[in-house]
């Protein structure tokens, strides 16, 4: 969907009802409106602000905090990608880390740029780790991003839109272009096909779904 903006009724508008799935994002607030069964913020987003961070922070608490949350994402993402661990095991380490994330959430910090993230951290600490619990669930949305870059890149191009309309148009042509992709299938010869049929029939079929391989 394209809009003007990336407020919560935009997002209104385009989650018509509750996501029956793990939404994962980045931290804009808006994404706080959407109903989702569950939700992983990226953890690639808040590795980003430490090095942002980093390069006007080189305070001894700004230091000490952004070292420990770096070891806390680090044996995170390293827990994820363990393997051989009873499912009793690999629940205590995620339990240890749910209460190093606390702990660094709920800390006392004089240092500004170390406060703030605590607060982040804080507000957003049952939905850090959630690609713990999930194994299809990655910790960032490097994936979403990259879905949505063609039409980002056309925008720039094509210097935006010039009409709601046309506007709508893009973003029904994009979903139906990328479904297809997405499904193993040549988005044009198939387009056209269905084109076709909508002027035979009056009606355009369904989308088309992917591919079976054949043993």
């Amino acid at each position: 969907m394209v809009d003007r903006t990336r407020g919560s009724p935009a997002l209104n508008r385009f989650f018509t009802q509750a996501f029956d799935g793990v939404l994962i994002t980045d931290f804009w607030s808006a994404y706080a409106s959407v109903q989702a069964r569950d939700r992983q913020y990226c953890l690639v987003h808040l590795l980003r602000e430490l090095e942002k961070v980093d390069q006007t922070n080189a305070s001894a608490a700004w230091l000490r905090f952004a070292r420990h949350l770096r070891r806390l994402l680090r044996d995170a993402l390293g827990l994820r990608r363990r393997s051989g661990l009873s499912a009793e095991r690999y629940q205590r380490r995620c339990n240890r880390l749910n209460r190093r994330l606390a702990a660094l959430a709920d800390g006392l910090y004089r240092d500004p740029d170390a406060r703030r993230l605590a607060e982040r951290l804080s507000r957003h600490r049952e939905y850090l780790l959630t690609f713990l619990d999930y194994a299809e669930v990655p910790a960032d949305n490097n994936f979403a991003e990259r879905q949505i870059r063609p039409a980002v890149v056309l925008r720039k191009n094509s210097q935006s839109n010039r009409s709601e309309r046309g506007a709508a148009t893009q973003g029904v042509l994009m979903s139906v272009y990328r479904t297809l992709q997405l499904r193993g299938l040549d988005p044009t010869p198939t387009i056209a096909e269905a084109l076709k049929t909508r002027v035979l029939t009056g009606r355009l079929p369904p989308l088309p779904a992917a591919p079976i391989a054949e043993d």
